[in-house]
């Protein structure tokens, strides 16, 4: 199988990357990151100006792109730039729209995909430890509508969202798969509230909870119950995108390192002069190739079957976990003490890559549930 991309992709990145370069530099960045949206408005819509969102969906959305491979394309740039800005939530809250939504509600996707609007997928609670059925919200039926009561925890982007996809069981006990419900809420639903705080490794979230929160019947997402499928592919989604940010972020880890080897000099030599230090860079190298390999194999089994799609990507985040850990560890002991410097790009990507491995199940989360589906 030929895993080249298109020229389409290759002039995206290329586009996308110069834009990063040119426009978002680590000073930007960190401003943006530290601030008190922890992501700029005017950065989001140019980004959409440039298409970036518009590849995540398919032309049916709206979009120009959709496939695994334009999403790993758009995603490894991202993190090549430490990018702050909401895509995942765009990602994961307009591919379950699109999945299952009606025709009203898929015309939330335009202003997604124009930058106008920033959207949030609001699925893990405090008590959930990544399980993607243990959902304890719960949703019943008011009249012609719902009432949710419950809390979702560290929702990226929550406190500034315009809306929110959120999960709620309808029936059924806490783990099962079958009963969970989904739904789109605004974000001034009477009976929603927000707490928003910042994250370590740069922009925020939010704990929301729902009080009695009233929602028309025009709010439920797809059919009553039935929505365990529609979750899991979006969360498929997002662990393929967060894969690939990762990818893009030890690439220039790796690369940063390499530049301070070959000029930090001692006893009058550059250190990368070292064999031992050449020997754990040659290590690095062979891991990233390995987590890249994984992230393409994940990617290409996005539109398979359910078990092969579930095996690939549970598989990469497995690497990317392990992956993401060597390549910070190794740049920030390689750099010696200044590599913990909050002044240096590098420990922010150090940062950024271990928390990857937090997002949508850590490494230990995704080994068991690969070796559970490998016995199915």
């Amino acid at each position: 199988m030929n895993f080249q991309h298109t020229e389409d992709r290759r002039m995206l990145a290329d586009t996308l990357e110069r834009f990063i370069a040119g426009e978002y530099g680590f000073e930007t960045r960190d401003k943006v990151a530290n601030s008190d949206t922890g992501y700029s408005p005017d950065m989001w819509r140019r980004f959409a100006e440039l298409g970036t969102i518009g590849a995540l969906f398919s032309e049916a959305d709206g979009g120009f792109g959709g496939a695994a491979f334009d999403i790993s394309v758009v995603f490894e740039s991202l993190g090549r730039g430490l990018v702050v800005e909401p895509f995942l939530g765009a990602l994961m809250a307009g591919r379950a729209i699109s999945s299952a939504g009606t025709d009203d509600q898929k015309a939330r996707l335009a202003g997604l995909i124009d930058g106008s609007a920033v959207a949030a997928f609001a699925h893990g609670e405090p008590d959930t430890h990544y399980e993607p059925s243990r959902v304890v919200t719960r949703a019943a039926r008011a009249g012609d509508g719902w009432v949710l009561s419950g809390a979702k925890a560290v929702v990226p982007h929550g406190e500034h969202a315009d809306f929110f996809v959120v999960s709620a069981r309808t029936s059924g006990n806490v783990d099962d798969e079958a009963g969970i419900s989904l739904f789109i809420v605004p974000r001034n639903a009477p009976g929603l509230s927000l707490r928003g705080y910042p994250l370590i490794d740069g922009g925020r979230a939010a704990e929301l909870t729902f009080t009695d929160t009233r929602l028309g019947a025009d709010a439920l997402l797809g059919a009553e119950g039935e929505a365990f499928a529609t979750i899991e592919s979006a969360l498929g989604f997002g662990v393929l995108a967060l894969c690939a940010e990762a990818l893009g972020a030890m690439d220039v880890a790796q690369r940063d390192t390499l530049e301070y080897l070959r000029t930090r000099k001692q006893f009058g030599v550059p250190i990368g002069s070292f064999q031992a230090l050449q020997h754990r860079m040659a290590d690095v190298a062979l891991e990233i190739e390995q987590a890249r390999s994984a992230v393409i194999n994940a990617a290409a089994a996005l539109d398979g079957p359910r078990l092969v799609r579930e095996r690939a990507l549970s598989a990469a985040k497995v690497t990317i976990g392990r992956v993401g850990a060597l390549v910070a560890t190794e740049a920030v002991q390689l750099h010696g003490g200044i590599g913990m410097t909050w002044e240096l790009p590098l420990a922010h990507y150090a940062k950024r890559l271990v928390m990857i491995d937090h997002q949508l199940g850590d490494e230990d989360h995704h080994l068991a549930r690969y070796i559970a589906l490998s016995k199915q």
